[in-house]
């Protein structure tokens, strides 16, 4: 990652990869990544020492499945999907996310947030 991209928050790159696969469909890792860029107007840039231990994480949980095939450019590359499991985790990391996002918001504006 370079200095003027910051890091991914901790726990919220699961979130991340299970909404683009519910949204887009199968991807390989480089699409996932290249989408989280284009979703975070290009402020979070991820590298492959981050996301593919991630992908992995995800895989062995349950909430992402793979299936190897062919990437847009003929290369063989392994596609990951959102299981079952992996949707009723993504409703329960969304959660989560706006929970904890409501907290911070006291300490970032303070005396706006009731």
């Amino acid at each position: 990652m370079s200095k003027d991209k910051p890091d991914v928050l901790h726990g919220s790159l699961a979130l991340m990869v299970l909404r683009i696969l519910e949204t887009m469909g199968p991807l390989h890792g480089w699409g996932i990544a290249r989408r989280i860029e284009q979703m975070s107007d290009n402020v979070l840039a991820l590298n492959q020492g981050t996301l593919y231990p991630a992908l992995l994480r995800l895989e062995q949980m349950g909430w992402i499945s793979t299936k190897w095939g062919e990437s847009e450019n003929n290369r063989k590359a392994k596609f990951y999907s959102i299981t079952r499991a992996g949707r009723k985790q993504l409703l329960n990391e969304a959660a989560n996310w706006e929970r904890m996002s409501a907290i911070l918001a006291r300490f970032v504006k303070p005396g706006e947030v009731s």
